[in-house]
């Protein structure tokens, strides 16, 4: 089973394609942080970011989708345009019809450290204990907004078990 995972933005995306073994180790198939050009307008930053989540899916064609829900930040502005991300990137998914799930923070934190309070780190380190990154993959470094998409991916695999 493949499972792709989002961390939303429209600036920075983080974007995971994880294969989900019948036994074993999941593994690492695709990750990416996509960024959009702030010298872009909002609406030419949104097509491209539904342009490669169509993208992905076309290439990976995934079974199961899994994405952050929003988190209200002080910055309604920031708030709103990750908001209308969320609202291609599921459009995407459901345009091709894959199950749509989505977890709070505290739960992909909770899924895949086993502390819903983790910090960045500690799900950055589990990240590299849970799943097989193949060398290919691993020779790119990997930034944080992919590991979260890992980290989503990961905690909809432990919660489809």
């Amino acid at each position: 089973m493949k499972i792709i995972g989002i961390d939303p933005g429209y600036d920075r995306l983080g974007i995971a394609v994880i294969e989900k073994p019948s036994k074993g180790k999941e593994t690492l198939l695709f990750s990416e942080c996509f960024k959009t050009s702030k010298e872009d307008l909002i609406h030419t930053r949104l097509h491209s970011i539904g342009q490669e989540i169509a993208r992905v899916m076309d290439i990976f064609k995934p079974d199961q989708f899994a994405i952050e829900n929003l988190f209200i930040t002080k910055n309604q502005k920031t708030a709103m345009r990750v908001a209308e991300a969320r609202g291609i990137i599921m459009y995407e998914a459901q345009n091709r019809k894959v199950p749509i799930k989505e977890y709070t923070p505290m739960e992909i934190k909770l899924a895949v450290t086993g502390d819903g309070s983790s910090d960045k780190l500690r799900v950055i380190k589990m990240v590299g204990l849970l799943i097989e990154i193949p060398e290919k993959i691993d020779k790119h470094k990997i930034l944080d907004d992919e590991y979260d998409a890992i980290a989503v991916a990961l905690a909809h695999s432990a919660m489809i078990r």
